[in-house]
């Protein structure tokens, strides 16, 4: 596990790339910071979005539609 200590789009851009499996560039993301957690992260990816958390997890963010 690595731990993200401020919003380095490198770092996280691998740290997604990790969760996705797949490649993600730094340019492929918006990062903004969390106001509910100090040190964490939203992150943006075309349509989807992620929280990291400060513990370097990162987990999706996404709305689910109701049935």
């Amino acid at each position: 596990m690595e731990i993200v200590i401020a919003a380095e789009k490198p770092s996280i851009a691998k740290l997604l790339s990790e969760y996705m499996r797949r490649r993600v560039s730094p340019e492929e993301i918006r990062v903004s910071e969390n106001p509910d957690e100090t040190g964490s992260f939203y992150i943006g990816l075309d349509l989807d979005h992620f929280i990291l958390s400060p513990n370097g997890e990162i987990e999706s963010n996404n709305l689910k539609l109701a049935d």
